[in-house]
């Protein structure tokens, strides 16, 4: 019998049963921007059936339980042999099944793959963000495989497949495989030129023995990995199988996971190989920075991706709950100053988003090649120098507001926003990630710089951008102008490089939000981001603007 006193009432239903593709309107427009339209229909359905997934109760069960169960290393089987395993929850293969089998690694050979993969790495991130660091690596692979074509005829096929195999074997064995990294040493951490793993080659041309460590290889149960060792020549990029060729286990000792903050679904080891681990040599001896850099690159981009979306899964439960929410006499969405916080946390996730998408279809029109590339059509050789400078000022900034955007969310739900069942505080501990990873924000920002002193090619790339939207906002107008004044004064130019890839990336957003948002979001971005009408923290919008548009935009209809 139910207590009277027990009655539910005043509670938001749970945000499930809806497609998490087509009910984000950014996003979808997005996809049918930069799509050529023979594309469109296909790639709609596909990310519609991925959306609906994503949306279902059980896939976010699924990211419940992986994140419930972390994984657990198994060096050792009941009879003392190594093993060096990890041992994942069931949910966690279940995510990577289907994000795998939606083509989320497969992007560099099909046309607008960037765009569509993009859109689907964003529509999984929401409902578990760890599984997105094996997809990313993998998915970066492709370009430092085609580094050294016999090694990209073995792997590239079972890297892009769309069938999820779970299991170490040979790659000939397998119909699917996982790629990841191993990069960051405990002396050098972004310093790898510092790197200490030795690389002695062996008589075989291509093969190598290392010797050394590795202190962060995230999805340590991937069939193989892209490292950087010390060769006679100097740092050189190797892959690492776990599995060789006949069968045997790889010298690939597992010492420990790492006890992270979040991102707990994922598992983060330390790696020691001890003088009998065989490597594949990728690239040129003593290029391993060039030949990894298209790697770095794209998983900087899922960086952003990464962030976007779970600033989106923030924005999305925020103004679902306060929908429902009744206080003081009326719904909280109704309400003009929590309308306000809504409009500018919407106003955050639309900017990031379209910035990522623009980014992805920089990937497609730059063709086969990378960031680092050069030659091809001029419309490639553009949006490659566009790439150069763009991305690490999207990963710096993106990055960086993505913490602060998911706390304000999540004070939007209140007390049960800081209840672990309303999935919050699981966003807010992934909300740094994305920042540390792949280079932390004075990586980011230094490379920013170092493209502006060398490549003057990139710089006109992104002038040209938003330059495409000169003349329809004042605010706008007189940001780029502020742009070009701190370009023209390189005196100090390392101790200012925040502030200027800062904004960078502002005037690249506005610039992108004035041509393709609608006139209320623009304006709100422009006024605030741009023009200083707008404070610290969030909910500080003028409030003369159309927030309830901006907000109604953002908004999941069940």
């Amino acid at each position: 019998m139910t207590a009277t006193t027990h009655t539910v009432t005043n509670q938001a239903p749970p945000l499930v049963g809806h497609d998490v593709f087509d009910s984000d309107r950014v996003l979808a427009e997005a996809v049918e921007r930069h799509l050529a339209p023979e594309l469109l229909d296909e790639a709609r359905g596909d990310l519609g059936v991925l959306g609906k997934a994503a949306g279902s109760g059980q896939m976010a069960k699924w990211g419940e339980r992986a994140n419930a169960n972390p994984p657990r290393l198994l060096t050792h089987d009941r009879y003392g042999h190594r093993i060096d395993e990890v041992e994942f929850d069931p949910a966690w293969h279940r995510l990577l099944g289907k994000s795998v089998g939606a083509g989320l690694t497969d992007a560099w050979g099909r046309p607008g793959g960037h765009v569509r993969r993009a859109a689907g790495f964003f529509v999984v991130s929401q409902v578990e963000a760890g599984h997105g660091c094996p997809l990313s690596m993998t998915h970066a692979a492709v370009p430092a495989l085609r580094t050294e074509p016999e090694v990209a005829e073995v792997w590239e096929p079972a890297a892009t497949s769309h069938v999820y195999e779970w299991g170490l074997r040979p790659v000939a064995e397998k119909a699917g495989v996982l790629l990841g990294m191993g990069m960051t040493e405990k002396q050098g951490g972004s310093d790898v030129r510092t790197n200490t793993t030795e690389a002695r080659p062996l008589a075989a041309d291509g093969e190598y023995v290392l010797t050394g460590h590795k202190w962060f290889c995230s999805a340590p149960m991937s069939d193989a990995f892209l490292v950087l060792a010390q060769a006679p020549a100097g740092l050189t990029c190797f892959l690492v199988p776990r599995v060789l060729p006949d069968g045997s286990r790889n010298a690939f000792a597992l010492q420990r996971l790492k006890d992270k903050l979040g991102n707990r679904s994922n598992a983060s080891a330390e790696v020691e190989f001890d003088g009998t681990t065989w490597a594949r040599r990728v690239g040129e001896e003593g290029r391993g920075l060039r030949s990894i850099m298209g790697m770095v690159a794209a998983t900087r981009l899922d960086c952003v991706l990464g962030s976007a979306a779970l600033m989106r899964q923030a924005v999305t439960q925020a103004v679902h709950h306060c929908a429902y929410r009744s206080a003081f006499g009326g719904l909280l969405i109704d309400k003009p100053l929590m309308r306000n916080v809504l409009a500018d946390l919407a106003l955050e996730s639309e900017a990031a988003t379209v910035l990522g998408m623009r980014l992805a279809a920089a990937y497609d029109a730059a063709g086969s090649g990378t960031p680092g590339d050069t030659g091809g059509g001029s419309e490639a050789e553009r949006e490659r120098a566009f790439l150069r400078i763009t991305v690490p000022a999207a990963k710096y900034w993106v990055t960086k507001r993505c913490t602060p955007m998911v706390a304000e969310a999540l004070e939007c739900l209140g007390g049960n926003g800081y209840v672990e069942e309303s999935g919050m505080p699981r966003l807010l501990r992934e909300s740094p990630l994305n920042s540390v990873w792949e280079g932390s924000g004075n990586v980011q920002a230094l490379d920013v710089v170092r493209v502006l002193r060398t490549e003057p090619t990139a710089l006109d790339a992104f002038l040209r951008e938003v330059g495409e939207a000169r003349g329809a906002d004042h605010r706008l107008d007189r940001a780029i102008r502020g742009v070009l004044v701190e370009l023209a004064d390189m005196d100090g130019i390392e101790a200012r490089a925040r502030r200027l890839t800062e904004r960078l990336a502002l005037v690249l957003q506005g610039a992108l939000l004035v041509r393709w948002a609608p006139p209320e979001v623009a304006d709100a971005f422009c006024a605030a981001r741009l023009g200083g009408d707008g404070g610290a923290a969030f909910g500080t919008l003028p409030h003369t603007l159309d927030l309830r548009a901006v907000v109604e935009r953002a908004r999941v209809e069940i």
